[in-house]
């Protein structure tokens, strides 16, 4: 069923459940929050990769953080539905923000409680390795999109895990990749501490070992 959106594009991936914050200056999207909040609409955020526009996410506008004199505002959003465009409108109506018609994709929460326990597992190492404190995020609220950004994905990637309509899939997704990226980072961990410790041979000086002998080690 295709139904049409305001849009606001970016260059970034947008993922269902995130809060957003964002700095609404230009003229076309302050009139977008203005709808949104005397109209209570909500509006896409496709991820605008490549010049290309296909896939974003639905949000609604929770709160005004602050409005400016130039009529420019801080706001807080939430991340709703993914969608894949199927018509782009660079003007919506007489609207100056553009729109599209999206069809809403279904998200199939079928990933396993075995797959959430090691993902979250391991997103713990991560930040363990990385010395950052774990983020205090109820157990039953977690999905594959709650550290999607602080995974050391690339936008495109970001954009496939978007793109993907099973919890499963993105699970065994975000899996393979940490289980890639844990080691290389716990393997440049462990090469600057060596550095680090090879600054105790400053000091060394060969002239204070006077007995010794050569010869092959055993």
């Amino acid at each position: 069923m295709r139904t049409t959106l305001a849009m606001f594009p970016l260059e970034m991936v947008v993922f269902p459940h995130e809060r957003l914050a964002l700095h609404i200056f230009e003229e076309r999207y302050q009139q977008l929050i203005n709808d949104c909040e005397e109209k209570e609409i909500t509006f896409g955020i496709p991820a605008y990769i490549n010049r290309k526009l296909a896939y974003g996410t639905e949000v609604r506008l929770e709160k005004i953080e602050k409005k400016y004199a130039t009529g420019a505002s801080d706001v807080i959003c939430r991340g709703l539905r993914v969608f894949s465009i199927v018509n782009f409108q660079p003007t919506l109506n007489d609207r100056l923000y553009a729109g599209a018609d999206v069809i809403f994709r279904e998200n199939h929460k079928d990933g396993s409680i075995r797959q959430k326990e090691h993902f979250i597992n391991l997103v713990q190492r991560l930040y363990n390795v990385l010395e950052v404190d774990f983020p205090e995020i109820p157990y039953e609220e977690i999905t594959s999109f709650s550290f999607a950004h602080k995974l050391g994905l690339s936008l495109k990637q970001e954009l496939l895990v978007l793109k993907m309509m099973r919890e499963s899939d993105r699970y065994v997704y975000l899996i393979d990749h940490l289980t890639v990226t844990i080691p290389i980072i716990e393997e440049i961990n462990r090469t600057r501490q060596l550095i680090e410790l090879n600054g105790h041979f400053k000091n060394f000086n060969p002239l204070d070992f006077t007995d010794y002998t050569l010869g092959e080690i055993d």
